[in-house]
């Protein structure tokens, strides 16, 4: 039985969430379909494009993400503090970016507000706004509805474009989010749409090493400053800004090197002392490539420690989370 939304996402427990959405029937979301000859390929920047909007109006960073051919990954970085530090004025400034706007708060906007009554309706609405710019649910919403209807209307047709429901992990901690991020980037790879990351567009590792998401990238084109990917920090210090404590350089070796073992011509293995970050998270060569090919598919609602299951599960109020048993040897 399909479950609520808000009985999967526990922002308590993590921040980190790992979300897929797949178009209706496995359709063509981009790339070339060699049945009917026609290329989607320029609809990859329609989605980089609508994620960096996106991701810079609402209080949501974007760690990973991979357009695939009929489906995306996203990992996401949820940011509750910074929506609560907005404003009424910037929560309405981001909120009519995206919709429109609501006559009792235009007129508290435009200060002819005449009751207290009025004004407390109008601040209930804007205090709505902002929980949904924290929303995880609204962001999917935001993205799949706005593909949606640009696809529709450039194949003539109507109906639904996504299936019904975008899958969502939680990221429990550290090793699960590093874990997560190099499954999302590899996902190219996996696929054999590529050889290399070097050469992996509209991913994250692509736009990290290039700074843009693909040869054509051109983000000028975005009405406002865009908020760039959530960054590497390095070990974490005391005030530094909030960012993943690992570095980047040491991420982009492990990937790499992750993603030539993965293709078919370059079966192999991984010497966790070879990399720091491994060393770091405690990850054995095995265990690494495990998860850079079978992430998405072996662990399901959430991923972690037992503890931090546990108290997923408590928080969810569940018995358990499915999945422990797999998770109990690497997770730890």
């Amino acid at each position: 039985m399909t479950q609520a939304r808000c009985s999967q996402i526990s922002l308590t427990d993590t921040c980190y969430y790992h979300l897929v959405s797949r178009c209706i029937r496995r359709a063509f979301l981009c790339g070339k379909d060699n049945y009917t000859k026609t290329s989607y390929e320029h609809r990859r920047q329609w989605m980089v494009d609508r994620i960096r909007f996106l991701s810079s109006v609402f209080a949501i960073e974007v760690a990973a993400y991979a357009v695939m051919s009929n489906h995306y990954h996203l990992v996401v970085h949820v940011c509750e503090e910074t929506a609560n530090s907005w404003s009424e004025e910037e929560v309405c400034r981001r909120w009519l970016q995206l919709y429109g706007n609501h006559p009792l708060v235009e007129r508290w906007l435009s200060g002819v507000i005449e009751t207290e009554a009025e004004k407390a309706a109008a601040l209930t609405i804007i205090d709505k706004w902002r929980g949904r710019l924290s929303d995880i649910s609204w962001l999917m919403r935001s993205l799949n509805e706005y593909i949606a209807r640009k696809a529709n209307k450039e194949d003539k047709c109507q109906g639904r474009f996504w299936e019904g429901r975008f899958k969502s992990q939680a990221l429990l901690d550290e090793k699960a989010v590093l874990a997560c991020m190099a499954y999302v980037d590899l996902n190219p790879i996996r696929a054999k749409m590529t050889r290399t990351v070097q050469s992996s567009e509209y991913t994250s590792v692509y736009e990290r090493i290039h700074d843009k998401a693909s040869k054509q990238d051109n983000p000028s084109s975005l009405p406002f400053t865009v908020k760039p990917l959530l960054g590497f920090i390095g070990n974490e210090h005391h005030n530094q800004p909030s960012g993943i404590a690992f570095s980047l350089t040491d991420y982009l070796e492990l990937v790499e090197a992750t993603g030539k073992i993965l293709r078919a011509d370059k079966r192999g293995y991984i010497e966790a002392n070879n990399f720091p970050l491994l060393r770091q998270l405690g990850f054995s060569g095995d265990d690494w490539l495990d998860l850079a090919e079978h992430f998405g598919k072996k662990y399901h609602r959430a991923v972690g420690s037992l503890a931090e299951l546990s108290r997923f599960a408590e928080h969810m109020d569940k018995k358990w989370v499915g999945g422990q048993r797999q998770q109990a040897a690497i997770f730890h």
